[in-house]
């Protein structure tokens, strides 16, 4: 009766499955590009307590995918209409806590509560959709182009969601934007609910005993190939999410350009990464999935070595970077999740537990860019609008060379454990 991923897709399925990435993608580059810099601005909280704000919440955010992950299994177990249900509530959470997050209702000195709370909840139902969206994907199952081909799907239009996030900000402000995610995220779960579906599972959905449920969280952690993923992804999503979190004050402070260029910066970046996933299909078929990612790694190290040579209105200087770096995106979007899928096949009650931790993984590494590079960056001597030579070479160096060193060991990492040591393994090829 439903489409599965073993049968090429045409452009109606690709759309029908793929349309939701464009709203979780709109909404989440505002979340770690726009809000810090918004909070710290536009109403003069520190980069210290923005920092262990982002931290801390990201890692309570993150403790809990893995439990999402369970819940969404449990859900595809039963009818579709409660999963579906499940998914347009945590839907509309995340429309109206977005738009708070944006709108603080309070004085200057609440400020850093309100964006406590209101990016909590925002948190709570971005987690819950894309949980549930790319575990989705992976169920559909298929041979490594295959899966690549429905992550690219996925990936695909949520570029096409971070370039218009990256735009509609800037010339419209806020407000639009609020408005623009939650008419895209309704677009996006209407068109899920006609999309191909995997085989249901036939399996009780009754409650287990307490010790196994946790048997069941805790599954991924003793399969040694995911375990090796979850260190060359995260090595390499902390390399990726340090430069996301400073690329405004590196636009603002460093290249010193228009406020008008930080979209045109953003959209260039995010355009080129976005237009990169067809040739990034052909490279996963002629290299295979481990030698492309790693292919894209060597690229970026190239783009952001050549970033530390920017200076003041070096704007198409930095535009060569953005293209470059977009470029390398694409493997990063196209090859991990892939990857994943073909260890998730070798379990298909868990795939929800494997893409919670997975996402645990991916908010730990934001968290992580955001908790730890804010307040190194105060602590170097760096604020936000200071241009002396201290302050920018404080900044140049941990929006360049940290990701750079970062790439290396995540490069490091992935030859050794899925070229060196494949072993034959599916997932690797």
């Amino acid at each position: 009766m439903q489409n599965n991923a073993s049968t090429p897709w045409g452009l109606g399925a690709g759309l029908r499955y793929g349309f939701l990435g464009l709203p979780l993608a709109f909404c989440a580059l505002p979340l770690y590009v726009f809000m810090p810099n918004f909070y710290a601005t536009q109403w003069g909280v520190s980069l210290a307590a923005l920092g262990t704000l982002l931290l801390a919440l990201r890692l309570f955010d993150a403790v809990l995918d893995p439990a999402i992950g369970h819940w969404v299994d449990r859900l595809a177990a039963g009818p579709f209409a409660r999963l579906l249900a499940a998914l347009v509530s945590a839907g509309v959470l995340l429309a109206l806590a977005f738009a708070a997050l944006f709108h603080p209702q309070v004085a200057a000195a609440d400020a850093l509560a309100w964006a406590g709370v209101s990016l909590a909840l925002t948190y709570l139902g971005y987690s819950l959709l894309t949980v549930a969206h790319q575990s989705w994907g992976a169920r559909l199952g298929g041979d490594a182009v295959q899966r690549s081909r429905v992550v690219v799907w996925r990936e695909g239009l949520g570029l096409v969601g971070v370039v218009l996030a990256s735009i509609v900000p800037a010339l419209w402000g806020v407000t639009p934007t609020a408005i623009v995610m939650a008419v895209a995220l309704a677009l996006g779960l209407w068109a899920l609910s006609g999309a191909p579906r995997p085989q249901a599972r036939v399996g009780a959905a009754a409650p287990l005993p307490v010790h196994l449920e946790s048997r069941q969280l805790l599954a991924p952690w003793k399969d040694p190939a995911f375990v090796r993923l979850l260190v060359v992804f995260a090595l390499n999503g902390i390399a990726t999410a340090v430069p996301a979190t400073l690329v405004l004050f590196f636009i603002q402070d460093r290249v010193q350009s228009l406020p008008s260029m930080q979209g045109v910066f953003l959209g260039l970046y995010f355009m080129c990464a976005a237009l990169s996933m067809p040739l990034w299909l052909r490279v996963v078929a002629r290299l295979a999935l481990a030698r492309s990612w790693l292919l894209g790694m060597v690229l970026s190290v190239l783009a952001f070595a050549g970033a530390a040579a920017v200076g003041a209105g070096d704007a198409f200087l930095y535009g060569v970077v953005c293209v470059l770096s977009g470029l390398a995106l694409g493997s990063d979007l196209a090859v991990p999740a892939a990857l994943l899928a073909g260890i998730t096949a070798r379990d298909a009650r868990r795939h929800g537990v494997y893409f919670g931790w997975w996402n645990f993984a991916s908010k730990l590494n934001l968290a992580l860019a955001a908790g730890l590079t804010l307040p190194l960056l105060g602590w170097l001597g760096y604020a936000p609008g200071a241009r002396d030579a201290h302050s920018l070479q404080a900044l140049t160096l941990v929006y360049c060379l940290v990701p750079c060193v970062l790439k290396l060991l995540a490069a490091a990492a992935l030859h050794y454990f899925f070229i060196q040591m494949r072993n034959g393994e599916s997932y690797a090829t």
